[in-house]
């Protein structure tokens, strides 16, 4: 389903669960389609009484691409802000955490338990800490605060994320490139299985391949810089959920978001990369369910 937003973007989501449960927006990461949120991560979520929102980010899938916008380098990004200039880029994170905010309005959810990883953690980030009121907790998934000081990506997950996609552009094509990008960062000690990476990965082609996206959205995430004055304001129950072995964005970047938001709670799951394991799914739900109950009876007993 597609909703246009006050700003004129549209965004397509899914609702699942009863709308009359306490919502949980699910915010994904870089380039990643609504699909990345597996449907029994949801499902779980749903069983445990919750009403559940998964959507396409500006730029990706199917909600509002901007064809027109130049693409930036990731380059000139960052040499702006090392000269202390503000980088000139499409849209910013925060035009991407207005626009939760603005799929909340459109759906008449006053405030909600707020998930993101990965780029969805940063965008959560933002939402938690400029539209305060819609937040009823906060769980960041394999996120930074933007600390340049943090220690980056090893050699092999900066050369899958940044490598050039194949020179010849087709279904099999892109769907082989994106399983062996994936690979690169997978949980070490819960691999997917094969049938259905293969599976997602033609899905999500299918349903929509649009790779300039992504380079927009790795320019707002740059561009972003660092979270960590905006992060000490936050107020709502926290928990950051890391893998122990990241290797796109390492556990150290986790433990600086806990840091630095008041009382937030860390958890860190050995053997876990940079993706969500079916076989992590009880554990990932209990942890997201846990947070959300606990912000809940807070609002009861105040």
């Amino acid at each position: 389903m597609q909703v246009r937003l006050g700003n004129n973007i549209q965004l397509e989501y899914e609702s699942i669960g009863s709308t009359d449960a306490p919502a949980i927006l699910l915010i994904m990461g870089l380039g990643a389609q609504l699909l990345r949120w597996n449907i029994e991560i949801c499902d779980g979520l749903v069983a445990a009484g919750y009403r559940v929102i998964r959507f396409d980010n500006r730029d990706c899938g199917l909600s509002t691409r901007f064809d027109d916008a130049p693409i930036p380098a990731a380059g000139d990004v960052i040499s702006a802000l090392r000269s202390g200039e503000k980088p000139t880029v499409p849209y910013t994170l925060e035009d991407m955490a207005d626009d939760c905010a603005g799929l909340l309005d459109a759906l008449g959810i006053g405030a909600a338990h707020i998930v993101g990883i990965s780029m969805g953690g940063a965008i959560a980030q933002l939402v938690a800490a400029h539209h305060a009121e819609r937040v009823l907790s906060l769980t960041c998934l394999m996120a930074s605060s933007g600390n340049l000081a943090l220690p980056g990506p090893t050699p092999e997950a900066a050369a899958a994320l940044f490598a050039p996609l194949p020179r010849e552009r087709n279904r099999e094509s892109i769907v082989a490139d994106g399983i062996r990008r994936f690979s690169v960062v997978a949980s070490p000690r819960y691999p997917s299985d094969s049938e259905w990476l293969q599976q997602l990965f033609a899905r999500e082609f299918d349903r929509s391949f649009y790779p300039q996206g992504v380079a927009r959205q790795l320019a707002a995430i740059i561009a972003n810089g660092d979270r960590r004055p905006l992060l000490k304001g936050i107020k709502v129950p926290t928990l950051v959920l890391h893998g122990a072995d990241d290797p796109l964005i390492p556990a150290a970047c986790g433990e600086d978001i806990a840091r630095n938001v008041p009382g937030a709670r860390l958890q860190v799951i050995p053997g876990m990369g940079h993706d969500l394991p079916l076989a992590l799914t009880d554990e990932l739900v209990g942890a997201i369910v846990a947070v959300a109950r606990a912000a809940e009876s807070a609002c009861a007993d105040a």
